[in-house]
């Protein structure tokens, strides 16, 4: 702990506990754990797991971890989500938005996709493998969901790239930069993504999307571009803010802008 705290972690005596217990009360596994944590690797790929909204996933080198304020946007979906509904975790990375999706409504059916085949590989480790698709965004997913998607959960890159370098080491370093470039303002892939959700979205369905406070009223702009009704949810704790989209259900008229939740 009092290496961990020396080195700058913030956290060194959970670290420690979770070392520890990597570790397998072996000493010369938490040294090695240790000196890789030390050298700036983050927890979750020296240890090989990380959690997110109570559920535990499996993280491979090269792949990004979840933040913490992800949760956010598991909890936002799986409110109101019925059994048996169609849920895509896009840009899903390990497929931890999906697993923690998955965990709060057990009989939801869950897709995931990536366009990095690593991701891809980590993610069939936490989710049903026949359900994670490789591929650029809409294009890896199966058109027989086309329409049919209760729930589309996003985590998209959206640092701008210009920001990168102000990241901390151990994200620039050692995560994927596909995994957090969201190019010159950051919104690329929110463009893309709300262009094309009313095609796979089923009436009534929802688009969650993460995004930061800083760019929330562009990303509410992009989802209302797109048709969908918008609303803007926020949690301080977390420090989360997630944008929502949602496809008018058949015969109805456009939903109306419903504002935004704390």
């Amino acid at each position: 702990m009092e290496r961990l705290r020396a080195a700058g972690c913030v956290y060194a005596e959970q670290e420690a506990a979770v070392l520890r217990e990597a570790a397998g009360g072996d000493p010369r596994a938490l040294e090695r754990l240790l000196a890789e944590r030390l050298a700036g690797r983050p927890l979750e790929v020296v240890v090989g797991w990380a959690e997110l909204d109570g559920v535990r996933v499996a993280i491979d080198p090269g792949v990004f971890v979840p933040r913490r304020r992800t949760a956010y946007v598991a909890r936002l979906g799986a409110t109101g989500l019925p059994d048996g509904a169609v849920v895509v975790d896009l840009c899903c990375g390990s497929g931890a938005l999906g697993a923690a999706i998955a965990h709060r409504v057990p009989g939801a059916v869950v897709h995931a996709a990536d366009i990095d085949p690593v991701a891809v590989t980590c993610a069939r480790r936490n989710l049903s493998p026949e359900r994670v698709h490789a591929g650029d965004l809409y294009a890896a997913l199966p058109d027989d969901l086309r329409g049919r998607v209760d729930l589309l959960a996003v985590n998209a890159p959206y640092v701008p790239s210009d920001e990168i370098d102000l990241m901390p080491p151990e994200a620039r370093l050692h995560e994927p930069r596909t995994a957090l470039d969201g190019g010159a303002d950051g919104l690329d892939l929110h463009r893309r993504v709300a262009a094309g959700a009313p095609d796979w979205l089923a009436p009534g369905g929802r688009l969650l999307l993460e995004t930061s406070a800083s760019q929330s009223t562009r990303t509410v702009g992009l989802l209302a571009a797109a048709g969908l009704a918008v609303r803007l949810h926020e949690d301080e704790e977390l420090g989360a803010t997630v944008a929502e989209g949602q496809r008018a259900r058949c015969g109805a008229a456009r939903p109306a802008i419903s504002g935004r939740s704390r």
